[in-house]
């Protein structure tokens, strides 16, 4: 629990010494290859009417939504390993009521259905889009929410967008929790805590939705804040598994309307509860420079993981600055020490958006003696016809640097999305 104090000592102190900086103009720059695949497709929020009578709750509630399609599959280069392939259709449904005295609520249904004439069967069935049965649909939202002025509070199914715990929307079913979060924004500090109790999409695994995220749960608080300066504090705590420490701080500078940089520190802390294997520390930084639409960026992590023990990423992609479309640390940081350096070009004019990155993900002997050494490279292609309707790509080339043999980690993935938002 020390860490839990220290959270709120160094919060306190960094709200006098930032209070006053003056508001950002630009939008917020991302931490990584995967949230920058991730960030085009979120649902749209729509905001909540007040009303002044129960009647009127029903009658002046939102309805919003979500109409997707994806083809996505691979090229399998291992040997006797078929390529797979999938075509889904699906989306979101959401409807939220009118707040009256602080009160409303909310209920989302998020679906996936394979299109069969389009998607391969048994071996040749890629079962990342709506699970390997073809078909997922759940109740993904359900939630009362109070609010009073700068409070709020919210108890039910809910999507969370924290550092160990995240939506993660970058195939056909993004993540959301089971969860009780209250929050209080002050002076441009955002203020969470609470507990998680279970959760379901992508990266929970789509054949077993609704996974506990800890014996008890997951007990949770931080402090995140961006106006010029960036700062996150947060602390997790996922009964009988770990106990997890995460800081990030920084900068994004705008030299003039056409140019900024922008640098980021981060560090985490992670210490095993009940024999679970979990305990690492994580070290990362990042650098970009954007002038006129270019950006450069490059982005390192290294972590620290003792014999026997594994990194743990959180609830979703993971919030480290090397994450790429699908190879995180995580994936090599197994009883090894690991780094992970990934430099980045992007091109952005409009509503046109083009990214490149290689990610070279190392490992160190393990207590086998085996190495680890992958190489990933993403092309991701985005293009916003609008506020509502994008079209993307992403392209994925994976390669085992360390074996002489095709494995598990060679291939080439291609992912095509087309999404709508009502």
């Amino acid at each position: 629990m020390y860490k839990f104090f220290i959270i709120a000592g160094i919060s306190l102190v960094v709200t006098n010494l930032l209070a006053e900086d003056p508001e950002i103009k630009s939008e917020a720059r991302l931490h990584s290859v995967r949230e920058n695949i991730d960030k085009e497709a979120n649902l749209n929020k729509k905001e909540v009417s007040i009303t002044g009578s129960f009647k009127h709750m029903f009658k002046d509630g939102k309805i919003s939504g979500q109409l997707r399609t994806m083809v996505a599959g691979y090229k399998q280069k291992a040997q006797n390993t078929p390529n797979n392939y999938a075509t889904a259709l699906g989306g979101k449904l959401k409807y939220e009521l009118a707040e009256l005295y602080g009160f409303n609520a909310g209920v989302a249904f998020y679906t996936s259905h394979n299109i069969n004439f389009a998607t391969g069967e048994h071996a040749k069935h890629n079962n990342e889009l709506s699970s390997s049965d073809g078909s997922y649909t759940q109740t993904a939202e359900a939630y009362i929410n109070y609010n009073y002025k700068e409070l709020n509070f919210r108890a039910g199914r809910q999507v969370l967008d924290t550092p160990l715990a995240d939506s993660d929307d970058i195939r056909m079913i993004s993540n959301s929790f089971e969860a009780y979060v209250a929050t209080y924004d002050y002076k441009g500090f955002a203020f969470m805590a609470g507990n998680i109790q279970s959760w379901q999409g992508y990266d929970a695994g789509l054949d077993t939705p609704w996974e506990k995220t800890g014996k008890n749960g997951t007990n949770f608080g931080g402090v995140s804040y961006h106006n010029v300066w960036e700062l996150n504090l947060w602390y997790y705590n996922v009964t009988d598994t770990v106990n997890a420490f995460y800081f990030d701080g920084g900068i994004q500078y705008d030299i003039d309307e056409n140019s900024l940089v922008h640098i980021m520190l981060q560090y985490l802390d992670e210490s095993e509860l009940a024999s679970s294997g979990y305990a690492s520390k994580i070290y990362g930084a990042m650098a970009e420079v954007v002038v006129h639409g270019v950006s450069l960026g490059i982005a390192y992590n290294k972590s620290f993981t003792n014999a026997s023990n594994r990194s743990f990423s959180g609830f979703g992609g993971g919030t480290l600055f090397t994450s790429m479309d699908t190879l995180i640390l995580d994936d090599i940081a197994d009883d090894r020490n690991t780094y992970s350096f990934v430099p980045s070009i992007g091109y952005s004019v409009e509503n046109f958006n083009l990214l490149y990155a290689y990610g070279d993900f190392k490992g160190e002997a393990n207590s086998f003696g085996n190495k680890a050494h992958i190489i990933e490279q993403d092309v991701s292609l985005e293009y916003n016809v609008n506020d509502e309707f994008l079209v993307s790509c992403v392209y994925a080339m994976q390669e085992d640097k360390e074996n002489f043999v095709k494995t598990e980690h060679d291939w080439n993935r291609f992912q095509l999305m087309v999404n709508y938002n009502f």
